[in-house]
């Protein structure tokens, strides 16, 4: 009787778009980033969903607000790696000035965006890139393996939203 053999690790999966360097470009980065969350298994409302979608939302925002080159524009890697246990997003703009970790006392609506991304990733960091600018990359652990049913229970207890009949 022939032996089964152990499964080989299940390759990284990936997610790779260019976007407009536009508010919004930026905003599909995230939507996109979004859906792909939920083709690879985390639910919109679990943690893992949410967590990545933030930094996502951080990171295409800063590139666009401060990483912008006009006619150029940023790119989005996302990539789901099981066996490391973790969710890695990249992305790419054509300025190379680094980015800067705000930490401000006032009320002002800016400058916290790294400050999120430190917060919600386990690591992250600036690197260089082939071609002008800079990559800004962070990885987000996953809490819950995709499709489990911690992961799609937690959805399914989130009410779904209803649009007010007057807006």
């Amino acid at each position: 009787m022939p032996t089964p053999h152990p499964h080989a690790p299940t390759p990284a999966e990936e997610f790779f778009q260019r976007f407009s360097a536009t508010r919004r470009g930026a905003r599909l980065a995230r939507l996109l980033a979004a859906l792909q969350l939920i083709e690879w298994g985390h639910a919109r409302g679990t943690d893992d969903h949410d967590t990545v979608t933030i930094v996502v939302a951080e990171l295409a925002a800063n590139a666009v607000l401060h990483g912008r080159v006009p006619g150029r524009d940023f790119a989005l890697l996302v990539r789901h790696d099981d066996a490391q246990g973790v969710i890695r997003v990249e992305v790419s703009d054509t300025r190379p000035e680094l980015p800067t970790r705000v930490i401000t006392a006032s009320d002002e609506d800016h400058g916290r965006g790294l400050v999120l991304v430190d917060a919600l990733a386990t690591r992250w960091g600036v690197q260089d890139r082939v071609g002008p600018g800079k990559t800004v990359w962070a990885e987000c652990a996953l809490s819950t393996p995709p499709g489990s049913p911690a992961c799609s229970h937690a959805a399914q207890q989130r009410e779904p939203y209803h649009r007010p009949a007057h807006l």
